[in-house]
């Protein structure tokens, strides 16, 4: 069965880790667990915390971000109304010139 590690022994780990003093290998060895146990807790801090650049697009984002991309999607979506209204009247008119 699965050790389970009560979160504050979990920061305490990942901080020892991050201070990069030892090796990965031994700092799972001194605190008592596997080295791919301490690399998942330290991947996982990493995303949680916005460290890691292949999540950097979903860190928490700032109020201002949220702002910023709530009025962008807002334009979008009167962009593709408008791009629907457009492409109806095309086809309206496109019927008049067929030969009858």
């Amino acid at each position: 069965m699965v050790k389970a590690y009560p979160p504050e022994f979990r920061r305490d780990v990942i901080a020892v880790a991050r201070r990069g003093e030892a090796s990965h290998r031994q700092v799972a060895k001194d605190f008592g667990t596997s080295e791919t146990c301490l690399q998942r807790w330290l991947r996982v801090a990493d995303h949680v915390d916005g460290l890691d650049p292949a999540f950097a697009s979903t860190a928490a984002t700032t109020a201002a971000e949220e702002a910023a991309l709530k009025e962008a999607q807002k334009r979008i979506r009167v962009l593709e109304q408008e791009n629907e209204i457009l492409r109806r009247a095309a086809a309206y008119f496109a019927q008049s010139q067929l030969p009858k």
